[in-house]
């Protein structure tokens, strides 16, 4: 069984006791959450696809860890000009591992 979610603009695929990164979520460590934004389901014969989503259907995810990703350099510059920027960024990022999938309503 697995599931295509969506999620801080970008699609996961996951399946139950995976665990994957996403853009930061609001929660602490041990929280439960529920993703609803679910693509398309598949339970290992059926395939549901979701116009634009599944009615009916979640993931539920705790959340095991809140980190931040490396750092990313911006430089930028003009010649000749004397302009020059230099900027970072770490993207936060939040851990979660999957603990269900619960399929379209019949």
């Amino acid at each position: 069984m697995y599931a295509i979610v969506r999620t801080g603009g970008k699609q996961y695929r996951v399946r139950e006791g995976q665990t994957f990164e996403v853009e930061q979520l609001a929660g602490e460590i041990g929280d439960s959450i529920e993703l609803t934004d679910v693509l398309l389901h598949s339970d290992g014969t059926n395939v549901t696809i979701g116009t634009p989503v599944v009615q009916g259907s979640s993931v539920t995810a705790r959340i095991t860890g809140q980190h931040k990703g490396r750092k990313i350099e911006v430089f930028r510059y003009k010649p000749k000009k004397r302009v020059r920027v230099r900027r970072g960024h770490r993207q936060r990022y939040t851990r979660l591992q999957v603990e269900g999938i619960s399929g379209p309503a019949a």
